[in-house]
């Protein structure tokens, strides 16, 4: 073999090696991604944090989580929201997610759900639905509620899976006062067009799974309900008025069992007063 041909075919099985590696690793263990807030809604120097956990499918980690759980623990946020799919279409069996569910509650009792795609997808959700209620999860499927975090009031509303047509944002918002800080639980961020015109602070989103591949420089590739090249595929999106969407791009994978240049990972947002 001459030289030059040898040199090429070890430098593609190095490149395919450290390729497979690298999906290995964004898919199997992830990250937390923080980032920060500023709102004239609370008084300077305070703050809460909400941990953030969207698209999981039902994936489970190393030891049953329990890798997953002690990060949850050391990051002893305020509030934690579950942003949908948390069970796959295909799931039929729910005691992996009902053990992580318990030891989310255990860790912290506020914990919000609102549905996505995955579980209207699925027969059995009105089992999970209600093994979540029986557990101490907060269902705001087009619902709110307002509780009292670092002294500042703050309002959590949801909706039910914008794309299956099971989201009402009217009912969902009937109990706000636009005096407190309000955070909107969709798992699509489709519904971003309807929110310009309401007191909603952020909204926190999932459901593309940031492309669970993306490329340099380009991103993602594909995602649902938008795509080719999506807009709206992952991060921080400011909006007017002062108001954010925020896709999370997840923890688990749907499709294809792969991420890529896509680490799995939840979301540690931090509301500062200014």
């Amino acid at each position: 073999m001459k030289k030059g041909t040898k040199f090429i075919v070890i430098s593609s099985i190095l490149a395919a090696i450290s390729v497979l590696v690298k999906i290995y690793h964004d898919t199997n263990f992830f990250k937390v991604q923080p980032f920060k807030i500023q709102t004239k809604k609370l008084s300077k120097g305070s703050s809460f944090s909400i941990l953030q956990l969207s698209d999981i499918h039902n994936k489970v980690f190393l030891n049953n989580n329990e890798m997953l759980l002690n990060k949850v623990n050391q990051l002893d946020a305020d509030v934690i929201v579950l942003t949908g799919d948390l069970i796959d279409r295909k799931t039929r069996e729910l005691s992996h997610v009902f053990h992580l569910i318990e030891k989310l509650v255990e860790i912290n009792p506020r914990v919000y759900f609102v549905s996505g795609n995955h579980e209207w997808d699925n027969s059995i959700r009105e089992k999970l639905f209600d093994g979540l209620h029986a557990r101490g999860v907060k269902l705001l499927d087009n619902k709110s509620q307002t509780i009292t975090v670092a002294n500042t009031r703050l309002t959590i509303l949801g909706v039910a899976d914008f794309t299956t047509q099971h989201a009402d944002l009217d009912v969902a918002m009937q109990n706000m006062e636009q005096t407190d800080y309000t955070i909107l639980l969709s798992h699509a961020p489709d519904i971003s067009w309807m929110l310009a015109k309401t007191p909603i602070d952020v909204t926190l989103s999932g459901h593309t799974h940031g492309g669970q591949i993306r490329l340099p420089f380009i991103g993602a590739i594909v995602a649902p309900g938008q795509g080719y090249f999506p807009s709206l595929d992952k991060g921080l999106y400011p909006m007017k008025n002062g108001k954010y969407v925020y896709v999370d791009s997840g923890v688990g994978t749907t499709w294809f069992p792969i991420r890529f240049l896509n680490q799995s990972q939840m979301s540690l947002i931090k509301i500062v007063g200014e």
